[in-house]
């Protein structure tokens, strides 16, 4: 999920590493991504062609490199925010990205996206129920398992929430 990211803190504009680094990070929740992670991962996007790298002179006379998404690296992302399958719609960040990309991207995707991660809260929440209903289970335990119910009641009424969010931004689209 990091090349996703990377690739769509590009699509404003080109970046500085730095603010790669920066704006990843704040996406997960963290300060900064490490260098470890951003820069092989521009290297491999330089090398694919769906970035491009260009030296800016620095306020301190140093050169810093600035990366900009190519057509190809945008027609790459797209086509990688819209596989969203059965695997993809379990962890929260994969389909938050996506969700918050969801302006950029088509009707049925989006849909495509909300209806995995529905069914994936569908199948979660009937393997609890079937948990909580036949396994003794300690307070905590039992606190945990409701907790959970509950966090998917709320993630799918969100759900319900972002297609009518969807469905008027489609109509205000269509009819200006």
């Amino acid at each position: 999920m990091n090349d996703l990211i990377i690739s769509a803190l590009l699509l404003d504009g080109p970046k500085y590493g730095y603010q790669i680094k920066r704006g990843a990070g704040w996406v997960l929740g963290q300060e900064a991504l490490h260098n470890n992670l951003v820069y092989p991962m521009l290297r491999k996007f330089l090398d694919e062609g769906w970035v491009s790298k260009k030296a800016v002179p620095g306020e301190r006379g140093q050169t810093r490199q600035q990366y900009a998404l190519t057509k190809e690296g945008r027609r790459r992302l797209f086509e990688r925010l819209n596989q969203f399958g059965e695997i993809d719609a379990a962890p929260e960040g994969a389909f938050h990205l996506r969700v918050g990309l969801f302006a950029e991207l088509k009707p049925q995707s989006r849909e495509g996206i909300l209806t995995a991660r529905e069914t994936y809260l569908r199948n979660r929440d009937q393997k609890l129920a079937v948990l909580q209903a036949n396994v003794e289970m300690d307070r905590f335990p039992a606190e945990v398992v409701s907790h959970l119910r509950r966090q998917n009641e709320i993630d799918r009424e969100w759900i319900r929430h972002l297609r009518r969010m969807a469905k008027a931004e489609d109509r205000r689209r269509r009819d200006p």
